[in-house]
């Protein structure tokens, strides 16, 4: 592999990786300011419990994400130090007010949370614990910002060859930014429903036959985890059709790619499956089952809008951008070499359904979850437990097969040009890569995967430590202790 490949596999997996901790952080930490919530205003002792049980899971996950998330920026001037300098102007303000704003805020408050059980007043104490999730949403905010401004450059100036930032408003209320917000936020529900479903159905299983002073905290959990699951997954699927909207508007390509519609239809079929090599530009060789005219109504909220086909697009773009890289050294083997505009459809078509596929079935155990814990049940079946646990990962699949289409199926830009934005801002993906040799990059992903690898083993070791631990393992000792009310959070 040459080195734009190699850095290519090293963003993708240190991305993939931190993005396993961002949704759970950020789903459980509201739930959990919710569950002490419902423990001020009523004082029942399990919404107390719930916030000890699930805050101390948070805290793990929260730890994790912080370490794999700052090689996340020093990435942009490892290995992509063209594509630092190009957009630096522009990129560097939301990821500043993510650093400045945000996080300062959201480690200020977490660990006033973390001390100040015994210290703060409750209604204080609260309002930390609710500054905190609040910063979570926040910095993703910014994140998002920066990432949608690549997706849909907008609020520039074109420059000396370089992007000018004019307005940050325009940057921060980018509508490709106001539609990826809440579909993320959404996708993080999503995952922390799916953590809390799993955990507490398997808690509920595992005293089924004895008295377990702590039932009602699992029951709890578990209907809990359910109503938010489906709450979730309704939210991604309106939030999903504005975005797709967007995609038809903005990134056409990635809609035909995400379809691995090769030829212009109108009206346009959705296609549910296809069955053969959907890389192959011949459609004829691709059976696949479709539902008429639906993409069409996902693009334009109607059923005759023509939806272009990659074939088409590619003439477009070859018309407007170039048939050609340009004859730069820089550019490796790829100088001069013939332009890809067809994302790898493979990825971008069995993603896309992959994103869709493992929502709805996190949403189905949620539903599940919800009709065997009805009028006070308490399922006893041994399947349901393994059902749940085995649910858990089914959010996570999909939100990162989701951010996985989302990226490649923009290539082969690193920032995609915005139909009626400012001319020459948009950058290929080969142009953003830095001068280095394929040993340095080599040992920087060994290295960064090795690492990673071994933080996943120490993440799983200590929230299996944890969830095992049940309620008990966060409580401190009940002898000599004070009222729950006053009690430390022993972290």
């Amino acid at each position: 592999m040459d080195v734009l490949q190699l850095a290519r596999w090293q963003f993708g997996i240190t991305t993939v990786y931190h993005f396993l901790m961002v949704p759970l952080t950020i789903g459980l930490s509201v739930l959990v300011a919710g569950m002490q919530t419902a423990w001020v205003r009523t004082g029942h002792e399990r919404y107390y419990k719930m916030t000890k049980f699930w805050g101390k899971l948070l805290l793990v996950n929260f730890a994790m994400g912080v370490v794999t998330g700052i090689v996340q920026e020093f990435q942009f001037g490892m290995n992509w130090n063209a594509y630092s300098r190009f957009v630096g102007d522009v990129f560097g303000a939301p990821l500043a007010m993510e650093g400045l704003v945000a996080f300062f805020v959201e480690s200020t408050f977490l660990g006033l949370w973390i001390f100040g059980w015994d210290r703060l007043s409750k209604r204080v104490h609260l309002a930390c614990a609710w500054a905190f999730s609040l910063a979570t949403i926040a910095s993703a905010y910014f994140i998002l910002a920066a990432n949608s401004w690549m997706q849909h450059p907008v609020g520039v100036d074109f420059v000396d060859g370089r992007p000018r930032m004019n307005s940050i408003w325009a940057v921060l209320t980018n509508n490709t930014a106001l539609a990826a917000i809440p579909h993320t936020i959404a996708g993080a529900f999503s995952v922390a429903a799916a953590f809390i479903v799993g955990v507490a159905a398997w808690h509920l299983w595992r005293k089924r036959n004895g008295d377990d002073e702590h039932r009602s905290v699992w029951r709890t959990s578990l209907r809990l985890g359910g109503w938010v699951g489906v709450v979730a997954f309704a939210a991604l699927a309106i939030t999903g059709d504005t975005q797709g909207k967007l995609m038809f508007e903005q990134q056409p390509m990635k809609m035909a790619s995400a379809e691995a519609l090769c030829h212009t239809e109108q009206p346009a079929s959705f296609s549910i499956i296809a069955i053969g090599d959907v890389s192959k530009q011949n459609c004829e060789d691709v059976k696949t089952f479709n539902v008429p005219a639906l993409l069409s109504f996902l693009a334009h909220s109607d059923f005759k809008t023509e939806v272009k086909g990659v074939e088409d697009l590619v003439g477009q773009y070859q018309a407007k951008y170039g048939t050609n890289y340009p004859d730069d050294p820089a550019l490796g083997e790829l100088a001069g070499k013939p332009i890809d505009y067809t994302p790898s459809l493979p990825v971008t078509y069995w993603g896309f359904r992959i994103m869709i596929g493992f929502g709805a079935i996190s949403a189905g155990i949620g539903v599940l979850a919800l009709w065997l814990t009805r009028k006070g049940h308490i399922p006893d079946s041994k399947w349901f437990p393994r059902l749940a646990l085995l649910g858990i990962a089914t959010p996570f699949i999909g939100n990162s097969a989701g951010w996985i289409f989302t990226e490649m199926g923009r290539q082969p830009f690193v920032v995609v040009p915005n139909p009626s934005g400012v001319d020459g801002v948009w950058m290929f993906t080969a142009q953003a890569v830095s001068n280095l040799s394929t040993g340095e990059v080599w040992t920087s992903l060994l290295a960064l995967t090795s690492l990673y690898a071994v933080l996943g083993v120490v993440e799983l070791f200590l929230m299996r430590k944890y969830v095992r631990g049940g309620v008990e393992g966060v409580l401190p000792p009940k002898d000599g202790q004070p009222k729950t009310e006053s009690l430390s959070f022993a972290y």
